[in-house]
C-alpha cells in the first residue's frame, strides 16, 4: 500500500463512519481466526520502527480506530519516541493492542514467524482499501501522518 497525498486526512467521509469502522473491526476479527503462521511473542521488536526500518501504513479506518483507542485512555497526542519506536509502545507493551492496525497484526519479527504472506490476506487488504475510499481516504498513509488528524 503506497502513501498518497495528505489531503485525504482533511476530507470528510460521505456518510457516518461508525458502520465502516465496525467493518474494520470485523476484518481484524476475521484475521484472528485464520490459521496464519505469525504468533506474537511480545518482544516488541516489530514496534521499533527505527530499528527495523519498517513503519506501518494505515488506511483511514485503521487510523481512526487507533486514534479512538488512544483518546479513550484520555490521551490526545502521540508521544515522541527518542528511539524511533511506535508511540503507542510503553514498557514493551502496545497501549492500543486490541485496536492495533492491520500491519501490526500481520508483520512479525522472525522469532514470531515473520511477515504474513500478502497472498494470504489480500482479500482483507482489499476490504480495508474499500473502506478507506468510503471514508474519503485516498489510500494508506504513513503511520504517524495517518493517525495524527484523528487525535
Amino acid at each position: 500500500m503506497k502513501a498518497k497525498p495528505s489531503s485525504a486526512a482533511s476530507r470528510k467521509p460521505d456518510r457516518d463512519p461508525a458502520p465502516l469502522l465496525r467493518q474494520v473491526r470485523e476484518i481484524y476479527a476475521e484475521l484472528a481466526t485464520r490459521p496464519l503462521r505469525g504468533n506474537c511473542t511480545g518482544r516488541s521488536t516489530c514496534c521499533r520502527f527505527q530499528l527495523t526500518g519498517k513503519t506501518p501504513y494505515l488506511t483511514r479506518g485503521e487510523a481512526m480506530i487507533a486514534a479512538q483507542a488512544w483518546r479513550a485512555s484520555g490521551r490526545k497526542q502521540m508521544p515522541a519516541s527518542a528511539d524511533g519506536a511506535c508511540p503507542f509502545l510503553k514498557n514493551g507493551l502496545c497501549q492500543i493492542y486490541e485496536s492495533r492496525p492491520f500491519g501490526c497484526r500481520t508483520h512479525f519479527c522472525e522469532a514470531a514467524g515473520g511477515q504474513t504472506p500478502r497472498a494470504l490476506v489480500r482479500d482483507l487488504i482489499q476490504r480495508l482499501e474499500d473502506i478507506d475510499r468510503a471514508l474519503g481516504g485516498e489510500g494508506a498513509s504513513h503511520f504517524h501522518s495517518a493517525i495524527k488528524p484523528f487525535l
